[in-house]
Formats: C-alpha cells, sequence, structure tokens
C-alpha cells in the first residue's frame, strides 16, 4: 500500500526483535524509527530474539547513513534527529 501524501521505504532494522523494521521517508527527511532507536537511547533487546550488538549494528549501519537533519519519530517518548543521535546517543557506538 502507499500513503497518499508520501513514499517510503521499509529498512529492516532487528535487534529489538528479529523482524524489527523502520520505515525512511526521503524527501521528507523522515524516518519513523518505533522502537529500535529513541532520543539518546535505544529500544529493549530482552525479547525472545532481541540483541544489543545487532540493534547497534542496524542503528549504526542502517540508521545513522541517513542525513543529518532528518527528524526521527521514535516508538516512544520525543522525536529526535540523526545528528543529534550520533553526536550524542550513549549507547552507540560510531
Amino acid at each position: 500500500s502507499q500513503l497518499s501524501c508520501c513514499s517510503g521505504v521499509a529498512i529492516h532494522t532487528p535487534g529489538h526483535t528479529p523482524g524489527s523494521v523502520s520505515f525512511r521517508f526521503e524527501s521528507q527527511k523522515l524516518l519513523v524509527a518505533g522502537d529500535t532507536l529513541f532520543k539518546r537511547s535505544v529500544g529493549r533487546t530482552d525479547f525472545p530474539g532481541g540483541d544489543f550488538d545487532t540493534i547497534e549494528k542496524s542503528i549504526r549501519e542502517r540508521l545513522y547513513t541517513l542525513c543529518d537533519d532528518a527528524t526521527v519519530i521514535t516508538g516512544h517518548g520525543p522525536s529526535t534527529t540523526i545528528a543529534g543521535e550520533r553526536a550524542e546517543n550513549p549507547f552507540v557506538s560510531g
């Protein structure tokens, strides 16, 4: 299905759970991160199949590659930006 306002891409971001996904809307500079990335935090990894190293890798390799000024809508709590998380998230190295 498509949204009438925009088109997005699903990004597999395992770690919180094996099937976790985030959604990128490039023309709006928007990322819906779900429970993968939060402002200055990451999602829980204590669910069956969850894994901290995997969520950290998903964030570094699949989300931190997005443009710095992309707004991140999180599954819980305030929104943030890719640049803000790359600079200040204590749970993700690099």
